[in-house]
């Protein structure tokens, strides 16, 4: 290796109410968007034939207010295998309709009828393409169709994907996470959320969003005060105001988002595959927290009430593929064929209380993944016949997070590590049982990829210099902030052998640096479909290089 500074299988297709043949008529019509099913969308037509939506001529539209806005954009995730969900948001009721294509001219699309965006989905809807060309891309655009006003379609939202494997083709992704965080939101007038327009520019076939996609524990102001005596001004809206605590309050966290043009024009291109972290809830949370009397700003005290809420809002603006023998479930992995396997890992659902961190033994109280997602992530590793096995961890392994909240004791931890530098203890119990499995089963070439520091680093881990040292060497990279102010660096616990070969941000930087310092970061991956090398780049928001390393698969 040379470095340098600068899913699980895709679940059975529904059953699908059979497709008439077009035209309906109107009355026919009513009766199949009514009776077509709410989940994965209805084959309509393919070929040649004429997409519904566009039988219906805008002149018949007799008010523009009757036409149902897209203002959210469109987005594709949970690419897998040959699989693509599709996700959009209207602001009334109305059905979407999707019409696909291997053609940037739609010759020979595929339509499909998905499902009713309703108010009890925050008009939110979702289809589920099946089928799809490996390393091809594929063009899709999608309308909404009123369901009280036949007449009335939304303007066309279109987009692109492109699900690589085959092995025959170079693989590429994006990784961060952390956005509009610590106040710092949506300024229109210093471009926005800048770093997914420059994201953009690298074509990463899909984006790992490392979680905190939104910081629902942040309210945002209209205006910030900088060190240099200019104004910070950020778009406002109710939601965003204040802290989340109604399912409301959640959606208008990730719609806010959605109101970046940057954001919108990446999502339209790049695939997602998300994960969540605290500020999708609430900062450092844990299942069975009460939050204690020292926080004023929240009236609802119970956090299993606000994870409710905040997962419904959290499903219902991604492209996610809901686990229909477990609704609830985040953690799922993504292949690609013979190059690579993606395994994106949920850090909150079922971890216990944070504390010192020092148990000595594994238990409920350690746990971190739990017991049953430690089950699935060693059988998922050893089943993948990929040279690449990525995993998705909310929070790094090494560097130190303690939980500063004012309603918690002092010398807790957040994440991993104790910041004892000895044996694992704690949590660094369940990451030890990971790393031996790993190595006594020879499973090769994994990689680790994380956010929610608020800093890009480049590490090594080496049995050499650990305290435990029943593991194989393998890499650690952090992204973020998306955009979000910026911290670090951390405290590195030495348990693991980390051996830090790179890290964004100065020693001694002044915290929470805004957005306008440009310090903001991502990560490029690239595999090589020849050699099978890995070249992994980190970059910050203007795109220029800070790091990069060049990792030979072992054979």
């Amino acid at each position: 290796m040379s470095d340098d500074a600068a899913s699980s299988s895709s679940p059975s297709s529904p059953s699908l109410p059979s497709s008439p043949s077009l035209p309906l008529s109107p009355s026919s019509r009513r009766d199949f968007l009514r009776d077509a099913a709410l989940g994965a969308g209805t084959l309509l037509t393919a070929g040649s034939l004429t997409p519904a939506f566009a039988q219906q001529a805008p002149a018949v539209v007799t008010s523009e207010r009757l036409r149902p806005q897209v203002d959210s954009g469109a987005m594709s995730g949970d690419i897998t295998r040959d699989t693509a969900m599709l996700w959009s948001r209207t602001d009334r009721a109305a059905r979407m309709v999707v019409e696909y294509s291997v053609h940037e001219n739609f010759k020979n699309a595929v339509t499909m009828v998905g499902p009713a965006a309703l108010v009890r989905n925050d008009y939110t809807a979702r289809v589920d393409l099946r089928g799809l060309p490996v390393s091809q891309r594929l063009y899709y655009r999608l309308r909404f169709q009123d369901l009280q006003h036949e007449s009335a379609w939304s303007a066309p939202v279109t987009g692109s994907l492109i699900i690589p494997g085959g092995g025959e083709l170079d693989i590429s992704f994006a990784f961060s996470g952390d956005e509009a965080g610590q106040g710092w939101g949506i300024n229109e007038a210093w471009g926005g959320y800048r770093v997914y327009e420059t994201m953009r520019r690298f074509k990463p076939d899909f984006f790992i969003h490392s979680g905190d996609q939104i910081y629902a524990d942040g309210p945002i102001q209209a205006e910030v005060k900088l060190d240099d005596g200019s104004i910070w001004r950020n778009l406002v809206t109710p939601a965003k105001s204040k802290v989340a605590q109604t399912l409301d309050d959640y959606r208008g966290n990730f719609a806010y988002n959605l109101m970046d043009v940057n954001k919108k024009r990446f999502m339209a291109e790049v695939p997602f595959l998300v994960q969540w972290d605290d500020h999708e809830v609430r900062n450092n949370w844990y299942p069975g927290q009460v939050i204690g009397a020292a926080e004023k700003r929240y009236q609802e005290r119970e956090l299993d009430v606000l994870r409710q809420r905040a997962r419904q809002a959290m499903f219902e603006y991604n492209p996610f593929r809901i686990d229909v023998a477990d609704p609830e479930r985040i953690y799922r992995s993504f292949n690609y064929g013979p190059l690579l396997e993606v395994f994106m890992l949920d850090e909150r659902s079922y971890r216990g209380a944070n504390s010192p961190n020092r148990q000595p033994l594994q238990g409920p109280d350690a746990a971190f993944l739990g017991a049953a997602q430690m089950r699935w992530i060693k059988q998922a590793l050893l089943r993948s016949r990929s040279t690449w096995k990525v995993i998705a961890s909310d929070m790094p392994i090494s560097i130190v997070v303690p939980d500063l909240n004012a309603d918690v004791p002092q010398g807790t931890f957040e994440a991993w590590a104790n910041a004892d530098n000895g044996k694992p203890s704690g949590r660094e119990l369940e990451v030890a049982e990971l790393l031996r499995f790993i190595k006594r089963h020879n499973i090769r070439n994994v990689v680790w990829v994380t956010a929610d520091v608020h800093y890009a680093s480049a590490t090594y881990y080496m049995p050499e210099k650990a305290q435990f040292t029943d593991f194989k060497p393998f890499w650690e990279f952090v992204g973020g902030p998306l955009h979000a102010g910026t911290f670090g660096p951390g405290e590195i616990d030495r348990t693991f052998g980390p051996d830090v070969r790179y890290v964004s941000i100065p020693a001694d930087m002044k915290q929470n640096r805004s957005p306008a310092d440009l310090y903001q970061f991502f990560g490029i991956a690239k595999i090589d479909a020849r050699t099978k090398v890995m070249t992994v780049s980190l970059h910050n928001v203007e795109g220029s290089k800070l790091y990069g390393v060049e990792i030979a698969p072992e054979a």
